[in-house]
């Protein structure tokens, strides 16, 4: 019989995550690829748009981290849900641009996607699992 594994990681904490992510990927955008155009490919000013939900997720999450003490699941689906959006923002950018991305803007923009999808689905099954265990359904483990 095959067993899953799962892990649940600490909802707090993986609102500082997603708060670091965001920064490192604001500054990344802003300090290296708003500024080498001709190496990734999309236009300044459409960087500088993806800049701003980076910086305004980050608050969010950093916010939340340090002044709220409980009920950490509901702000961590909404900042999951904003992540999503971002990256259905960024992805249309590139598909609108694809024709001007160079390689290397094609393996940033869908790398990045690819980090925060995978982030995001931690995020969700965190939360699901928390809330099985709140309620009884599965059991916390001890090892």
């Amino acid at each position: 019989m095959k067993s899953k594994i799962c892990v649940i990681f600490d909802i707090k904490k993986l609102l500082l995550v997603d708060g670091i992510g965001a920064m490192i990927s604001a500054i990344l955008l802003a300090g290296i690829v708003a500024n080498n155009e001709s190496i990734f490919g999309m236009p300044k000013q459409i960087v500088l748009i993806l800049v701003v939900p980076p910086v305004l997720y980050a608050t969010y999450s950093f916010g939340i981290y340090l002044f709220v003490h409980k009920n950490h699941g509901k702000y961590l689906k909404t900042i999951a849900i904003a992540n999503l959006a971002y990256c259905a923002l960024s992805m249309g950018y590139v598909y609108y641009y694809f024709d001007y991305l160079t390689a290397l803007g094609l393996v940033y923009f869908i790398g990045e996607v690819l980090i925060i999808f995978t982030l995001v689905c931690i995020e969700l099954k965190s939360i699901e699992l928390g809330v099985l265990q709140k309620f009884g359904v599965v059991s916390k483990r001890n090892d």
